[in-house]
């Protein structure tokens, strides 16, 4: 390996097509990236650092992570209902990833490659260090003010919709099967949990949302931030909830890594289930029980 620039010219050689974009005036390779805004349009950004066995598992293949790590960031902008377009990576590598050489980062990048281009984004720049392993990735797109999704619109008798299967990415962390895995024969569970989709596929259907979020850290918690900011309570229905084959309700109530989006609406959500609706008050009930709006928290003390 030729040091930093044999791993940028690894990384820029795993991007393939995904470095260089019709908006991307001048990427991987100079001081910084120089894009072209689309005028009348808000800009969207969000930054995400995922951290080896917290958010992925140090043994997996590094194509996996990659496409994990972009797909998880993106979701952020998904659930705002923006346009995604590009992002920057700051990547920190220890020894154990340097021994391994251009092959670990280069199938790092070809895995963020996939999924910018299931996404029809760029990583058009950003850094490389020698440290603990850790990723980060800050995402950037736009959107209409018009069109944007917030926590706080949200009102007393909208509908709760989610747009997929809750849980199973949860249910493959709780049942040990993230690890050992092969790319080529994924199950559903380890497909939920390394193959998120950002739902920005779904901005024509939202148009009469009135607010919304993305799952990332368990339904119920999510619905509490939801809550707060619209000022209301939430009454789930159980048995709407649609679950991933394998996964538990607890999965889905509390597991997170869904990323899946969470929204509010006075009209039926196109390609969404309804799972409940918002409620006077600041309870959040089950099957008319209190449920408390608890999920993954990094800060929480254990025990």
């Amino acid at each position: 390996m030729n040091g930093e620039f044999g791993l940028i010219d690894a990384i820029v050689a795993g991007l393939g097509d995904r470095s260089a974009g019709d908006w991307i005036t001048v990427g991987p390779g100079d001081d910084a990236a120089l894009i072209q805004s689309t005028p009348g349009m808000h800009q969207v950004a969000s930054i995400d650092s995922l951290l080896a066995d917290v958010h992925f598992p140090l043994s997996a293949p590094p194509q996996l992570i990659g496409y994990r790590a972009l797909m998880v960031a993106f979701s952020d902008l998904a659930a705002m209902a923006a346009t995604p377009r590009y992002c920057l990576v700051s990547l920190s590598m220890d020894e154990v990833q340097l021994a391994l050489g251009s092959h670990w980062v280069t199938a790092l990048a070809q895995g963020m490659a996939e999924a910018a281009s299931v996404l029809g984004v760029y990583v058009c720049g950003g850094n490389l260090s020698r440290g603990p392993l850790n990723i980060g990735v800050s995402v950037h797109g736009e959107v209409d003010w018009q069109q944007v999704l917030l926590r706080s619109g949200g009102a007393a008798d909208q509908g709760l919709y989610v747009t997929g299967a809750l849980g199973g990415a949860a249910a493959c962390v709780r049942t040990g099967n993230m690890v050992p895995v092969d790319p080529s024969a994924l199950s559903p569970l380890q497909q939920a949990y390394y193959r998120p989709l950002a739902r920005c596929d779904l901005a024509s259907d939202l148009g009469s949302v009135a607010a919304g979020l993305d799952i990332s850290d368990g339904l119920t918690q999510d619905l509490g931030h939801l809550c707060r900011a619209s000022g209301c309570g939430a009454a789930l229905d159980s048995g709407a909830i649609p679950l991933a084959a394998g996964a538990a309700l607890d999965d889905a109530l509390f597991g997170g890594d869904d990323y899946q989006l969470l929204l509010a609406s006075e009209l039926p959500v196109p390609n969404a289930h309804r799972i409940g609706t918002l409620t006077h008050g600041a309870d959040i009930t089950l099957d008319g029980k209190p449920l408390a709006a608890e999920g993954f928290d990094h800060f929480r003390r254990e025990g």
